[in-house]
């Protein structure tokens, strides 16, 4: 009789049970409720809040700077904060590579890349610092900018694509052509046109754009493949011409300059800029600087920039620009294969 007094233990096990659950769902409820309402409070993106910069791995005065120096100046009022150029030239834009991507990956740094430190590099350094597909993240195109090939003063009757060729022939590895450097695009157009021409000339190669073009005025070296913005600007005083544009269709910008591939060099070729920030920057973060990248594009100041040089803007999304830069990548491989050009 006396077991009938005696509390059933599995009945009181399952009523624990049932109450331990209950507090812990009460819990859960509490913790989910204040994590929510820590996110609400949050400001949905605290960027930016102190001044960007923009690392251009070239010197000062040639293209990359001109158009980084535009797009910091369009930045400045969509983005309201400061916006500086910092210019860390050398080792064809690896230098300013590296330096970009080891910067902290919070979207206060972006990248002004170009085609060679982008997709050409990879592929003509043998030890290069960073990686140009897993250190950056993408955002967006800024634009493509063509080639023109310059004669300087330093050959006045030289004043066609065919007389240079001529004069090449004749002489072959006394003629001169700088460029910014050993693989850089313009060296590697002037190869193909060479050897598509059967002709040597003698490459010398400077740090960047404007010590070359200095070199070209001063009657240093012959003749230069240059952006058409600059070759542009060269010319203005008559004593430089632009003998053949790398563009796919005639430029308003160098009138009367033919078409490379009209003078028996099937070629189109220039520069193409794009903006990244490190690797490992937030998504949101990414998110707003393209955003922001495609608002100061279309600032009057900036479209005029870049059509001085031949261009339009081009912006894209972050997802545009990978493939694109994919793509450019395979091509550009496949050409510092077939050159040889290789460096340390």
């Amino acid at each position: 009789m006396a077991s009938r007094n005696m509390p059933n233990s599995a009945g009181g096990e399952r009523r624990s049970h049932q109450q331990g659950h209950r507090i812990m769902q009460t819990t859960r409820r509490i913790l989910l409720g204040v994590a929510a309402a820590t996110i609400l409070a949050r400001p949905a993106l605290a960027f930016p809040d102190r001044t960007l910069r923009i690392i251009s791995g070239y010197a000062p005065g040639g293209l990359n700077d001109i158009v980084s120096r535009a797009m910091a100046q369009a930045l400045i009022p969509v983005l309201g904060q400061s916006v500086v150029v910092e210019n860390r030239a050398g080792a064809g834009g690896s230098v300013g590579a590296t330096a970009a991507a080891r910067s902290t990956p919070d979207g206060h740094t972006l990248w002004m890349g170009i085609v060679d430190t982008q997709a050409i590099n990879p592929y003509a350094y043998k030890k290069l610092q960073y990686d140009p597909e897993k250190d950056f993240a993408p955002i967006s195109l800024v634009a493509k900018f063509p080639f023109a090939l310059v004669v300087g003063p330093s050959q006045p009757r030289l004043t066609s694509f065919e007389a240079l060729i001529a004069a090449a022939k004749a002489d072959p590895g006394r003629l001169t052509y700088a460029t910014w450097g050993i693989a850089s695009t313009p060296h590697l157009a002037m190869e193909r046109i060479l050897r598509a021409k059967g002709v040597e000339m003698l490459h010398v190669p400077f740090t960047s754009q404007a010590p070359g073009m200095q070199a070209i005025m001063g009657s240093q070296v012959d003749c230069m493949p240059l952006p058409a913005g600059g070759a542009e600007s060269m010319m203005r005083d008559g004593r430089t011409r632009a003998v053949a544009v790398l563009a796919p269709r005639p430029l308003d910008l160098i009138p009367g300059a033919p078409l490379m591939k009209d003078l028996g060099v099937d070629l189109t070729s220039g520069l193409w800029k794009a903006i990244y920030a490190p690797a490992r920057t937030p998504p949101a973060v990414v998110e707003r600087l393209n955003q922001a990248v495609r608002e100061a594009m279309t600032a009057p100041a900036f479209v005029e920039v870049v059509r001085q040089q031949g261009a339009v803007p081009e912006p894209t999304t972050p997802e545009e620009l990978a493939a694109f830069e994919r793509g450019e990548r395979q091509i550009w491989g496949d050409v510092v294969r077939a050159s040889g050009a290789m460096l340390d």
